[in-house]
């Protein structure tokens, strides 16, 4: 199946995106300029839902009961395709993931589509999906209808390489959580229960289960709290946690693994141990392989070589909540280079990169590629057909 004469149409999403290039550029710096943590994103989402606006869409703020989810909509009637925005940041690093050029290229994506919308008789639908640094705010979202209708569902993320799709990982995200009896630490340490000694076994636990994990399983965890004065043996200690999994089906045995190993360090000191989930479960990401196709396709047109991950020696490990969108519909998660090979996001130098040529270069490129792909979505039934079908053998993992 090969693409239909679409030139004219693509010639005028081309012409659409040259125009507003500039304010793309702007917002995607004014979004990184003003770093957000999850769901503290008003400003970006303020600033996108400015730019929807200005661009003739009408835009609901608040969304699916979210202070910072926004939705808009083009289009009357036809196959309804979701653009996904992210633009929340991480902490000390801010824009190290760059969500500021998701935010900006989901934008004209979006004002693209939503001009030839009524004409090809298609629906595009805007999402500010925020908190997806650990959040879930996709997850939030999807719960509360919006990803209802919709046939497919894209977005680009920044890296390193021009990937076809992220190697990710399910997830799920633990508060951990051990309980003692506080004693003085000289004078009667007989009397206490060290929490801070079962947490450090039930750390040293998990180190020990990391040489039987399977290829691409992940553990790791940080100390939140772990006692206020040496002499006082701490009754409290606290860890957060990620255990990650290839597959979503695997994700809840490794987690059964994980705590055993800190009932265990509190077993072995008289504590008690006790945890709650942290956020929302993350899916592995099922790229749709005609989305992915036909992205690639687009993409080699603006000189960009679409690899698979891995190859060549690139690979973007991580989760994201766009794998659980794409548990629901057709997705795609393609990642465009915005840094030399071998930078990591989630690090300075990578945020530096986010507010680069290369980087201001993404947004514009990613816009035009989603938007592009969206035209044929809405022009070419054969093609969606195909997704629908491709996501059925796909199958979705509990």
């Amino acid at each position: 199946m090969g693409p239909m004469d679409h030139d004219d149409q693509y010639r005028r999403v081309q012409d659409n995106l040259t125009r507003q290039a500039e304010g793309l550029i702007d917002v995607s710096h004014a979004i990184f300029d003003r770093p957000e943590l999850r769901f503290e994103e008003h400003h970006a989402a303020a600033t996108l839902s400015d730019a929807l606006e200005a661009g003739g869409l009408t835009v609901t703020r608040g969304a699916f009961g979210v202070d910072t989810a926004f939705m808009a909509e083009a289009g009357s009637e036809g196959p309804v395709v979701a653009v996904c925005c992210e633009y929340d940041a991480l902490p000390s690093v801010g824009h190290a993931c760059g969500h500021n050029i998701i935010g900006a290229a989901g934008l004209g994506a979006g004002l693209a589509a939503a001009a030839l919308a009524d004409e090809l008789g298609g629906r595009v639908r805007v999402l500010g999906t925020p908190g997806e640094e650990g959040g879930g705010g996709k997850v939030l979202l999807a719960a509360a209808g919006a990803f209802d209708e919709v046939d497919a569902a894209v977005m680009i993320h920044p890296a390193d390489a021009d990937l076809l799709s992220m190697s990710t990982l399910a997830v799920a995200i633990m508060r951990a959580t051990w309980h003692g009896r506080s004693a003085h630490a000289a004078a009667f340490p007989h009397l206490g229960r060290n929490a801070l000694d079962a947490a450090v076994l039930g750390y040293q636990n998990v180190a020990a289960l990391r040489q039987h994990l399977l290829p691409g399983e992940r553990v790791h965890g940080i100390f939140i709290e772990g006692g206020e004065m040496p002499n006082v043996v701490p009754e409290r200690t606290v860890m957060d946690w990620m255990i990650r999994t290839p597959r979503l089906a695997d994700l809840e045995a490794l987690e059964g693994r994980v705590l055993s190993c800190f009932e265990a360090g509190a077993l072995a000191t008289g504590c008690t141990f006790e945890h709650r989930e942290g956020g929302p479960t993350y899916a592995d990401m099922m790229d749709n392989p005609v989305l992915a196709g036909r992205f690639a396709m687009h993409a080699a047109v603006v000189g960009r070589d679409m690899v698979d991950p891995g190859a060549g020696g690139h690979q973007v490990l991580g989760s994201t909540d766009m794998g659980n969108v794409s548990h629901l519909v057709p997705a795609i998660h393609p990642m465009l280079q915005v840094s030399p090979p071998g930078v990591s996001i989630h690090s300075h130098e990578f945020a530096a990169h986010a507010r680069s040529s290369a980087g201001d270069r993404a947004v514009l490129d990613g816009a035009l590629l989603m938007a592009r792909l969206i035209v044929d979505l809405w022009t070419e039934p054969d093609m969606l057909t195909a997704a629908a079908e491709a996501f059925a053998h796909q199958g979705v993992d509990g």
